[in-house]
């Protein structure tokens, strides 16, 4: 089967305790924990599957039955696994969140393999996959390290790089491609705070603060609020997200960047794309697609 993009990040385990009470610090609930395949390329490979597109994962599992049980799962799911980097000395890396009626409440990711693994996921790109010039999504749970390599690297020069950091914290990985004229980056508010180191009232101003400081193109959410795309040399453009009961979070801001790309690939304008990732995102949300 042959890709039509390429993920490359974080594809482990999502184990999510979710309760429909409001939780607190300490807080001790009745609610229900699931283990389903997760990672930040791999939630934007589930999305992009939903919408007729067929992503190559590039990332690290373990040589471990986890590990053997998540290959199984994503090839399932119709991604293409043959240059998945498997290891016989790192575990497949975990996810673990708590989500209450209000929200996230706490979250740890244990990347540490694909971490460890470093470029050796890349190694495709140097030979089944060399020459790619299509999307390639990357997530911001690859290391500083590898991520400028990405941005000065010539297998990358003509790709149509999407880029996404896996959470707050590690934002700034992200300022290596900053500059890239080929990359679209994909935050939230907090995140474009931290890249630009500029406190802002809204998405629209974020947006404006990452062109500011060399970005090519840019979309920023900010939760329930306006929703902002930014252009070099075109300006920013806003959409509200379409009000849905919550249910779940994590995953919704993959989902938001598979949903923006491939409205973008199939010809949409800048407003279009922006209210198609949009929807994606709310039907993420409202758990109306699984």
């Amino acid at each position: 089967m042959k890709p039509d993009i390429l993920c490359i990040g974080s594809v482990l385990w999502d184990i999510i305790g979710r309760s429909p009470a409001a939780m607190r610090v300490g807080s001790d609930v009745p609610g229900r924990i699931t283990r389903i395949p997760g990672g930040v390329a791999m939630n934007i490979a589930i999305t992009l599957r939903r919408f007729g597109m067929t992503p190559a994962l590039l990332t690290a599992i373990g040589r471990d039955a986890e590990g053997d049980e998540l290959v199984a799962d994503c090839a399932r799911l119709g991604m293409v696994t043959d240059h998945i980097y498997r290891s016989d000395d790192l575990p497949t890396d975990r996810y673990m969140a708590v989500e209450g009626a209000n929200g996230l409440i706490a979250a740890i990711a244990d990347a540490h393999s694909l971490e460890a693994a470093g470029d050796k996921i890349l190694r495709p790109l140097g030979a089944a996959l060399t020459g790619w010039n299509g999307p390639i999504a990357l997530d911001g749970n690859l290391t500083e390290g590898l991520l400028a390599d990405i941005s000065a690297s010539p297998l990358f020069a003509e790709a149509d790089l999407r880029v996404a950091p896996a959470s707050p914290g590690k934002a700034e990985r992200l300022l290596p491609l900053l500059r890239c004229p080929n990359a679209t980056l994909y935050v939230n508010r907090e995140e474009a705070e931290i890249i630009t180191k500029t406190a802002t009232p809204d998405a629209a101003a974020a947006a404006e603060a990452l062109l500011a400081r060399g970005a090519a193109h840019v979309l920023v959410t900010d939760g329930g609020r306006a929703c902002a795309e930014g252009r070099a040399g075109a300006g920013v453009i806003t959409a509200l997200p379409p009000p849905v009961l919550v249910t779940r979070v994590t995953g919704a801001g993959d989902t938001f960047m598979a949903g923006h790309l491939v409205a973008e690939r199939a010809g949409a304008s800048r407003l279009d794309a922006l209210k198609a990732a949009l929807r994606a995102a709310a039907d993420h949300i409202s758990g109306d697609v699984q």
